[in-house]
């Protein structure tokens, strides 16, 4: 929220390198603040056009969509994205460079096909699920992986941030 560059790199430190474990430290420590401090400053930054350095403009629709996602599907509700969104973001992740920076990159060497948008990807055995599936899948959501079918691979420890 309102952590500038200096307060991510010494959390990133605390946690050596581990992007994940200091991104929950950040947003641990910025949840005790009160609900209407909260609210106040996600208004006050809406308008704000930040690219985080290194992943270009798609990154802060990546962390839109894939957040939204994160809060709707357990939560059992449905979050229509609109389709041009989803095809910008499953391009972003999809590349490796995007993978590197993407909490999973285990869908590499396959070709990767939405049953629901015009959106495919790859090439080698496929794997097919709706678009929201294949976008969590690709930013290291387990919840993705499990609607996946087809050359799905077989999952390691469980790596998504909690």
């Amino acid at each position: 929220m309102e952590v500038g560059l200096p307060g991510f790199m010494v959390a990133m430190l605390r946690h050596r390198g581990d992007f994940d474990r200091a991104n929950d430290a950040l947003a641990r420590k910025q949840a005790h603040r009160p609900f209407a401090e909260i609210v106040g400053i996600l208004r006050d930054k809406a308008d704000h056009r930040f690219t985080p350095p290194g992943q270009g403009p798609e990154a802060p629709l990546t962390d839109v969509l894939v957040h939204g996602l994160d809060i709707a599907r357990p939560l059992g509700l449905t979050h229509t994205v609109v389709p041009e969104h989803l095809r910008v973001d499953l391009d972003h992740l999809a590349i490796p460079a995007a993978k590197a920076r993407a909490a999973d990159s285990g869908l590499t060497g396959l070709r990767l096909l939405a049953d629901d948008l015009d959106w495919s990807h790859g090439e080698g055995p496929e794997v097919t699920g709706s678009a929201t599936s294949l976008l969590l899948a690709l930013a290291g959501r387990d919840v993705g992986w499990e609607d996946l079918s087809g050359a799905v691979p077989e999952r390691g420890p469980k790596n998504s941030p909690e």
